[in-house]
């Protein structure tokens, strides 16, 4: 095996590596970002459960993070959360996501 075939499989294996990490964490971050939209909603339990894991399921479907903003910020709108409340909670969301995976590690 030459030193380029070696350098293109370990870019194919960092390419690799990078990107179950990204779906992990915006699975991770949707649940988080779930759990505290259901806790606005004032649901518990099964439906707060089922709620979070709706939006990690919505992700596994290719939504885009808009995608995920716009629902979850129709859905608290009722409650007077605004759509920048809930994309600061989004991105605290990511942001301990990446934390939590890389305690993981």
């Amino acid at each position: 095996m030459t030193t380029f075939d070696k350098r293109e499989k370990a870019i194919e294996a960092k390419f690799a590596h990078d990107e179950e990490l990204r779906f992990k964490a915006m699975a991770r971050a949707n649940k988080l970002l779930g759990n505290w939209a259901a806790a606005q909603l004032g649901l518990t339990g099964a439906d707060a459960t089922s709620y979070a894991n709706q939006l990690v399921t919505a992700n596994l479907e290719n939504q885009t993070v808009d995608d995920i903003l716009r629902k979850v910020s129709d859905d608290l709108a009722v409650r007077g959360v605004s759509t920048d409340q809930v994309f600061e909670k989004m991105q605290e969301s990511i942001r301990a996501a990446l934390q939590q995976l890389e305690v993981e590690i």
